[in-house]
């Protein structure tokens, strides 16, 4: 009873997260950001399924050549959006409402312009990027048709992306899943509308999927508008707070610096992969969107362990950060191997549901599913970590061991061990490796860190208990 006061306690719409039983608590915050991704995805995926039953030939290798170089452009304010998160849920357990609000003005003003500034080098620069990429020529101007549409919508979805971090720091996943269930069944709608009737091809699955992010955007600012708390959105109120930013960009910069690298890295692999011919692509392009509900499974533990983290650390109440991480370490390994093996075991009818009739396709297609989707659950301990890692203030160094034990490995994977064997096995081998690697590093991170914080935690103890002049026993406990 106790754990819901403190719930009601803080507002409509908010959770305390350090408050009440760690495990229900975790489960009952994960499903949530579990569903809105898979729906997430189901909506991605309803573009490859349409684009692949109803488009052109080459339509489907055109539209999987891109998600590199999105990602790789993108992943960079995404990753601020972590920082907002982290900083709001600080703030949020810390009950500093004047930080929350300055911290929700600034991050919103900056997903605004940022959102802006890279839709339009999206835009403009599609092409160049795309041949960069080696992407071929059959395909390359559909690629850049996509490209160009979609960075139209970026702007929005950068700007959901920050709004859905705010909500999921103060303990809100409903609001999000609500908002994206909206979004995505507009976006097939749209999708077979545009495909089917309209034969736009590659361009309506562009259009559909900039609209679709231009409502959930718009969704989520309008909730914040009018939210009751110190995380309420007031457009009049835009500013940039320079403490709050620079707090932002500790935490988040690094997020979004590892994930566009992590993309550099993915697009030397697709680039590689593009190498092996459209056949290749699409079968490497249909079984990464089937893997995608594995990683998108996996990683609301990520974001699970980061709020938690966060909030933690704000209420002090660092002791029960090891419990945390340890449950989802846990919950994180079986969801990735029931997933990923069931993914794998199921390989060929669910390409089927994508390229019917296509045996090369899902050939490819099972190939790269036998290697990585086996081994997600091992991607999956890895965000883990990081998220963990984040929430306590490990930004920098979760994303030098990411980028030193995963990009780099991956880097001198293609240009040593895949250059003397050019096939897409050994090419698929350095995801599982990279990540084995990363998780050790992480784990010998973490309990460094843990250590040293619970060390500060208590020598702040003891120094306040001197102030107030407790007895020496009230000081050690």
């Amino acid at each position: 009873m106790a754990g819901k006061a403190a719930q009601r306690a803080v507002g409509s719409g908010t959770v305390d997260l350090t408050q009440g039983p760690l495990f229900k608590n975790i489960i009952k915050f994960t499903v949530p950001v579990i569903l809105t991704g898979i729906l997430q995805l189901l909506f991605n995926a309803a573009d490859i399924v349409v684009i692949g039953r109803y488009g052109s030939d080459t339509a489907l290798a055109a539209v999987s050549a891109t998600g590199a170089l999105i990602n790789l452009i993108v992943n960079l304010l995404v990753g601020l959006s972590v920082g907002a998160g982290v900083c709001v849920a600080r703030c949020f357990g810390s009950r500093d409402d004047r930080g929350q609000h300055e911290v929700v003005h600034t991050s919103m003003l900056v997903a605004g312009v940022g959102g802006v500034v890279f839709g339009l080098i999206g835009f403009f620069f599609a092409r160049i990027f795309l041949v960069w990429m080696s992407t071929p020529d059959n395909v390359i101007d559909q690629a850049s048709t996509y490209v160009r549409i979609y960075f139209i919508g970026v702007p929005f979805s950068i700007v959901y992306n920050f709004g859905a971090a705010i909500l999921r720091s103060v303990g809100n996943t409903k609001r999000p899943l609500l908002f994206l269930v909206i979004a995505g069944v507009i976006n097939v709608a749209f999708n077979l509308v545009f495909v089917i009737v309209l034969n736009m091809d590659v361009a309506g699955v562009a259009w559909a999927t900039a609209i679709s992010q231009f409502v959930s955007c718009i969704l989520v600012v309008a909730h914040l508008l009018r939210v009751k708390g110190a995380h309420r959105l007031q457009i009049s109120k835009l500013r940039i707070y320079g403490d709050k930013l620079k707090q932002v960009l500790v935490v988040g910069l690094p997020a979004g610096i590892q994930g566009s690298l992590f993309s550099i890295s993915n697009v030397l692999i697709q680039s590689s992969v593009n190498g092996f011919g459209d056949i290749a692509m699409s079968g490497n392009g249909v079984a990464a969107n089937i893997e995608g509900f594995v990683y998108t499974s996996m990683n609301s533990f990520h974001q699970t362990a980061l709020n938690f983290t966060g909030q933690h650390v704000g209420a002090k109440k660092q002791d029960r950060i090891k419990l945390i991480t340890g449950i989802c370490v846990a919950c994180v390994s079986v969801v990735g191997l029931v997933m990923g093996v069931g993914a794998f075991l199921l390989g060929k009818p669910l390409i089927g549901i994508y390229e019917p009739g296509r045996d090369d396709v899902a050939a490819y297609g099972i190939m790269r599913m036998s290697i990585i989707s086996t081994t997600y659950f091992i991607c999956g301990i890895m965000d883990v970590f990081s998220g963990t890692l984040r929430g306590m203030g490990k930004s920098i160094s979760s994303m030098i061991i990411t980028l030193l034990c995963v990009c780099g490995i991956r880097v001198v994977w293609i240009y040593t061990v895949f250059e003397a064997n050019k096939t897409l096995t050994t090419l698929y081998l350095s995801y599982p490796i990279s990540w084995a690697i990363c998780v050790v590093a992480q784990l010998i991170l973490f309990i460094f860190a843990y250590k040293q914080m619970i060390k500060r935690a208590r020598i702040s103890e003891m120094l306040s208990a001197e102030v107030r002049g407790e007895p020496d026993d009230k000081k050690v406990e």
